[in-house]
């Protein structure tokens, strides 16, 4: 049988509730307790705890942290069940205000989000990140530090009560607490919740282990405590006396940090020498070393355990002084010594306390964000602004309301740069501020950014260009095929905030429109082939005799009209030289070599024979120092062939015993011109015929006949010119293929 709920009385009484509070900060926590305790009566929480007891402890753990009297009544008021949105006005804000009311929603939003989160199933090679993520999260969803504070004092508050009750606690429960509940606390430097965190979350979920630790600490933490204060009050008045204006501060190792440094370093127990620790911070560096000298002096150093990071600092920056001396009694602790700015420079510039702790021991940082780590900052200083000035000053609350402190103005967070938003399966997902969800689509994977045609956000049907906020989860509505629109990438119509998204998007439509074209182009190619009939060429093969790298380069070129279809024509259809040029249509003079033959002077000697008279054949029309043979004709002498002429290949095969060996005559050769056939392609122009003679006249070749033809816009021209020998040729085939419009220049 359950136990009733304490009488309101009880509550209303407890001194740790309301001391040191105005009447009218009390007054407000009474009627809160009025309000709830009925309506909560012997409900409990999932856990088992009495839900009055629940509130009732965690205001006891913000009443311990100062915390103003609406953070109070607002962890009082969580108990109360949740009204459905829409249904009704908030009851909270119409009896206690709307303060009080962002505080219990904004908490409530932490709940949910932490119930989301315990569920959630992530991959192994994902959980750090999403850890960071989480904290991130958390923390982006308080616009009111409180909000963390609430929420962070309910986690302590659940964990005092598995203790108190030994009532068993789930090691999911713990293992949370440890990865995200306590380095939060960390972050922002509320020393006093970390530390029971970690230490009832590692009695949880590792109990041997704690024992073991605790039994090893041969004195109570209420024991350790007094020799951490008699310390300092030693210490304190050693450096008064010496002039040195000091604030000393103290703590002993708690049990969860003794096992993490005892196995981060493999040290046993008796290796440990900062199981207590005081911390000096001073006005210089000067009176840093004054105050070293006297704990060396007071206290007894133990060697190898000192290091001076203020003489050379650690990589991110950090600078102090770390010691290890013994008492009297040989009992070690750690002793730190910094300047006040070096302290603040480790609180909350780049080498602050969680940056080393929390990444590991080889010492890394955790990545996070400008924005993110300006409001790390902006929390711990509120924090220590609280603690300095007792509590909270807020404009809603008591006298000078609507009138900002000069603190507050200054302490005002930065604007928000992320959002943090979950999936279905609570994945928290990192976005720019504005985003929405099709930024997340296509965050998550290009083909789900590609196929969003709606969103749910926390179950609702949004429009797509709803912009999201942090904590809401959000479900893609996807079709089972398509593409984006191009409105996305209209900047005024605000469907997309993500450089990322949108240039995913971008590289979409590229691709569609370099697909079309490519099919563009196929389709004109293939139809030129088909006018051709040869529909059985291998188009690549094609596309790389035309220059290109693959078939598709030369599908995009035909659609882009940078590729003229006329080309192909050409590669397949080369005018035969023989039948263009004939004697009809060419154009000639008498050649000076087939004048030079008649006399005697072609420069040809027939080996082993003497002076005979020779002829260069017409049909292949050889030039030194192309590999010649000779044939001897009836009447005319002996015929001169190029060594691979096809004629002469027939010749010799029919009559082989005319054969004759023969060669060019050296200088005589050097000093004869030859005739020689070549071959021009080129797309027709005006003023193509100018431009070759031109060359021609440059080079100072002589050209003995010309003939051209042009079809479908393709000019095939032949000439026959004289040259001395190969290179000359090879000179003005090279020319005439940098003429514009040129496709080939060879010899026949």
């Amino acid at each position: 049988m359950s136990s009733s709920p304490p009488s309101l009385t009880e509550h209303t009484l407890h001194p740790y509730l309301i001391a040191g509070m105005s009447t009218d900060d009390q007054s407000l926590l009474l009627r809160v307790c009025d309000w709830v305790a009925p309506q909560v009566q012997a409900k409990r929480t999932s856990a088992g705890e009495l839900l009055m007891d629940h509130a009732l402890g965690t205001a006891r753990v913000l009443a311990a942290m100062q915390a103003d009297a609406p953070t109070r009544a607002a962890a009082l008021l969580i108990a109360l069940p949740e009204v459905a949105p829409g249904t009704q006005a908030d009851p909270i804000a119409r009896q206690f205000g709307p303060e009080i009311s962002r505080l219990v929603q904004g908490t409530r939003a932490l709940l949910r989000l932490g119930s989301i989160a315990s569920v959630a199933n992530h991959r192994a090679a994902d959980v750090g990140s999403q850890k960071e993520m989480l904290r991130k999260m958390l923390l982006a969803m308080a616009a009111d530090l409180r909000i963390v504070l609430i929420r962070l004092a309910s986690r302590l508050q659940t964990l005092r009560w598995h203790a108190a009750s030994k009532t068993p606690c789930e090691a999911a429960f713990a293992h949370e607490t440890l990865d995200l509940y306590a380095p939060l606390a960390n972050r922002l430097g509320i020393w006093q919740i970390k530390w029971e965190m970690e230490d009832l979350g590692f009695r949880f979920t590792d109990p041997q282990r704690y024992k073991e630790i605790a039994r090893l600490l041969e004195e109570k933490r209420v024991e350790r405590e007094a020799f951490i204060a008699q310390t300092i009050a030693t210490l304190t008045e050693s450096l008064a006396q010496m002039g040195i204006t000091a604030e000393v501060s103290g703590r002993p190792k708690h049990i969860y940090s003794i096992w993490n440094k005892m196995r981060q370093k493999h040290l046993d127990f008796s290796q440990l020498f900062d199981v207590r620790a005081v911390r000096v911070i001073v006005e210089d560096e000067r009176a840093c070393y004054g105050a070293l000298g006297l704990v060396h002096e007071r206290w007894t150093p133990i060697s190898d355990e000192f290091d001076d990071y203020i003489s050379r600092p650690k990589p991110n920056g950090y600078r102090s002084l770390h010691t290890v001396v013994a008492d009297a009694d040989g009992r070690p602790f750690e002793v730190q010594i910094r300047t006040r700015a070096m302290h603040e420079f480790a609180e909350y510039g780049m080498a602050a306390h969680w940056r080393y702790k929390e990444s590991g021991p080889r010492g890394g940082q955790v990545s996070a964000s400008g924005q993110y780590d300006r409001q790390l900052a902006w929390m711990r200083q509120l924090l220590a602004w609280n603690t300095e000035a007792g509590g909270y000053d807020h404009p809603a609350s008591g006298a000078g309301a609507g009138t900002p402190s000069d603190r507050q103005v200054a302490a005002a967070p930065p604007a928000e740069e992320r959002i943090y938003v979950l999936s279905p399966q609570a994945r928290v997902i990192e976005l720019p501020a504005g985003s929405t969800a099709i930024d997340f689509a296509y965050h998550l994977h290009s083909d789900l950014g590609h196929r969003c045609r709606g969103a749910r956000i926390d179950g609702q049907m949004v429009p797509l260009q709803t912009h999201l906020q942090t904590g809401q989860t959000v479900e893609i509505v996807t079709a089972k095929s398509g593409g984006p629109s191009r409105d996305w990438l209209n900047t005024q119509l605000g469907f997309l905030a993500s450089p990322r998204a949108r240039a995913k998007v971008r590289a979409w439509f590229n691709a569609i429109e370099l697909q079309q074209r490519i099919t563009h182009g196929q389709t004109l190619v293939e139809k030129e082939l088909q006018r051709l009939g040869k529909t059985a060429v291998n188009l690549e093969q094609l596309a790389q005799q035309l220059g290109f790298a693959r078939a598709d380069d030369l599908y995009v070129a035909a659609a882009k009209e940078e590729f003229s279809l006329r080309q192909i024509d050409a590669l397949f259809l080369p005018v035969p030289v023989v039948e263009e040029i004939s004697p009809e249509t060419m154009i000639t003079h008498s050649s000076r070599a087939e004048s030079a033959v008649q006399t005697g002077k072609s420069g040809v000697l027939v080996v082993g024979v003497g002076s005979l008279m020779t002829q260069l054949a017409r049909c292949c029309r050889p030039a030194p120092p192309d590999a010649i043979r000779g044939f001897v004709t009836r009447g005319r002498g002996v015929s001169i062939h190029r060594a691979d002429c096809p004629s002469y290949a027939a010749l010799q095969a029919r009559q082989p015993e005319r054969v004759i060996d023969v060669d060019w005559g050296g200088a005589r050769a050097a000093a004869t011109v030859y005739p020689v056939d070549l071959i021009v392609r080129a797309q027709d122009r005006p003023g193509l015929l100018r431009d070759l003679s031109e060359v021609f006249a440059r080079l100072r070749v002589n050209v003995i006949g010309v003939n051209t033809q042009s079809k479908a816009s393709l000019a095939h021209m032949g000439f026959t010119v004289e040259i001395h020998d190969g290179a000359e040729l090879q000179r003005a085939t090279g020319a005439l293929s940098e003429v514009t419009g040129v496709f080939s220049a060879v010899r026949r």
